[in-house]
């Protein structure tokens, strides 16, 4: 039976993450001391003692998520993947994870990310809404009929629940249209702008050269990455798919039943919370899951 291991994105943090590894671990507390250098700010005393408000900034929650979930990997006496896979900024904790990036860089390119997407959001009112107990190909077919705004799936997170994203008005038009089609509920996401979609292009632009820039290796196994579900060892094919990843929907139930497909049979969750375990159930069923 294969392992593969899954890292969280944005929304999973909470107030006090990380504060008991740095606690027992001397090489997780090197880790977190090193970020704080890294970044240029105190990010770890945010991650402990941080308020909620302070930690849904998307310069903090990023890093913090980021920080957090690699520690945990890079920490762990049984870390052994046979692949992985991330949820968004998650791809980035995967990557590292997997020693595709250094610690250094993958920290540096989540930061210009996270700074990206804030500027990006500044530009023009946008937001998300979590689409429930609809079909895929009737999300797809609404939000394509709306053609004077913009609003596309976001976030395939499992099978009943995907994301939408876009302008205000798109958003809100698609999800009227989606609950008279029938979705049980169509909920307005709090976060700060229209993330997986066009309107983030300036900032898929401004990490493109970041990302390119970057120093890779190959990893020591797959990375099911978010753009394509599919897995890649391939260094030119991982930098392509990073960049596309920004104004594209994750494909997460695509890639949890890919990572089924060829093998695997437990799925471990490194980061904070257990929220990727939850959707692993509603796509795999009976699967093992746990968490580091």
């Amino acid at each position: 039976m294969k392992k593969a291991y899954i890292f969280p994105g944005q929304g999973s943090q909470f107030k006090g993450m990380g504060l008991d590894l740095y606690q027992s671990s001397e090489s997780a507390k090197a880790l977190f001391d090193s970020a704080n250098e890294i970044l240029g700010f105190d990010i770890t005393k945010i991650m402990f003692e941080g308020t909620d408000e302070e930690l849904k900034q998307t310069n903090v929650t990023q890093p913090a998520i980021f920080i957090h979930s690699v520690a945990l990997a890079k920490t762990s006496a049984n870390f052994a993947p046979d692949m992985v896979a991330g949820h968004s900024l998650g791809e980035f904790s995967a990557l590292v994870a997997a020693g595709g990036l250094s610690f250094e860089q993958g920290l540096k390119l989540v930061a210009q990310r996270a700074d990206a997407m804030q500027e990006a959001c500044e530009i023009r009112p946008s937001t998300m809404a979590a689409i429930l107990g609809l079909d895929d190909k009737t999300i797809e077919d609404i939000c394509a009929s709306i053609t004077d705004e913009i609003v596309v799936p976001a976030n395939y997170n499992c099978p009943g629940q995907v994301v939408i994203s876009g302008s205000v008005e798109g958003v809100e038009k698609a999800c009227e249209l989606l609950k008279a089609a029938g979705a049980k509920r169509a909920l307005l996401l709090q976060v700060g702008g229209a993330f997986h979609s066009p309107l983030m292009e300036p900032a898929r632009e401004k990490l493109a050269a970041a990302i390119k820039a970057a120093e890779f290796q190959t990893p020591i196994c797959p990375i099911y990455q978010n753009v394509n579900a599919k897995p890649s060892t391939d260094i030119s094919v991982i930098r392509e798919n990073l960049i596309a990843q920004l104004t594209a929907p994750v494909r997460w139930t695509q890639s949890v039943e890919a990572m089924v497909a060829d093998g695997a049979g437990s799925f471990i969750e490194s980061g904070p919370g257990k929220v990727l375990q939850g959707l692993v159930k509603k796509i795999a069923g009976p699967v093992e899951l746990s968490s580091i």
